[in-house]
């Protein structure tokens, strides 16, 4: 096994599992380091380093123990950046399994092409209609993305993801918390990522704004705050 082998390995937890589900963690760990190798992410770190702290985000934190799960979880990426792996998928671990990834993938990124009016909408459509246990994959993501956001360069792609979060992502999570434990977990560890972010935007423009008595200065919410709703 070479290092990344062991890393995929451990991050799944599969050195408990049944024989059978071993052989098909080895095939998924061998796809995912096929398809994500040579991407990186915005933040500048390997792509697959990502996936796997989904997956870590999804058995520590999430209480997630189904190995079809994690490595759903392991392999969620995969057909946004490699959008014609699904024969390659469907041939090595089935096309049910496919069919898993294709739920929480965006259609244009399917259907390989840009991103048009109305896809934004269509996506929160698609993930508000997901099974439990493909939307804490996604929310496991979110997760995963809102503590990595520090690292990316872009602050207009960093407020975005903090609107997204606030006007779509975190009401599905809250209005959802009630169908699995695991549901009522992401809502919590997703709602304390986003509260932990707004603090430190509050942090900031206070210092920017008001010097040193900015701590003793009460800041108002933005407008698509859930905190205005709860």
């Amino acid at each position: 096994m070479t290092d990344l082998e062991r890393a995929v390995w451990s991050a799944l937890g599969a050195a408990s599992w049944e024989p059978g589900q071993q052989t098909t963690a080895r095939t998924c760990a061998a796809i995912a380091m096929t398809l994500y190798g040579g991407h990186t992410r915005d933040q500048g770190t390997p792509y697959i380093e990502h996936p796997m702290a989904v997956v870590e985000i999804l058995r520590e934190e999430l209480g997630v123990v189904c190995p079809t799960a994690l490595m759903t979880g392991l392999l969620h990426d995969v057909l946004e950046i490699n959008p014609g792996a699904g024969d390659l998928i469907g041939r090595r671990l089935g096309p049910r399994f496919a069919n898993r990834l294709a739920d929480i993938t965006p259609d244009h990124r399917l259907e390989q092409r840009a991103k048009g009016p109305g896809d934004r909408q269509a996506w929160r459509e698609k993930t508000a209609a997901l099974e439990p246990v493909p939307l804490l994959i996604r929310l496991a993501d979110r997760i995963h993305n809102t503590r990595d956001l520090d690292n990316s360069p872009d602050a207009a792609r960093r407020a975005r993801f903090l609107d997204d979060l606030a006007a779509f992502y975190l009401p599905l999570a809250e209005a959802r918390r009630a169908d699995t434990p695991q549901l009522a977990a992401a809502y919590r560890v997703l709602r304390r990522e986003y509260d932990t972010h707004q603090e430190e935007r509050r942090d900031g423009a206070d210092h920017v704004l008001h010097g040193t008595d900015g701590q003793y200065r009460r800041p108002g919410l933005p407008p698509n705050d859930p905190q205005r709703h709860s």
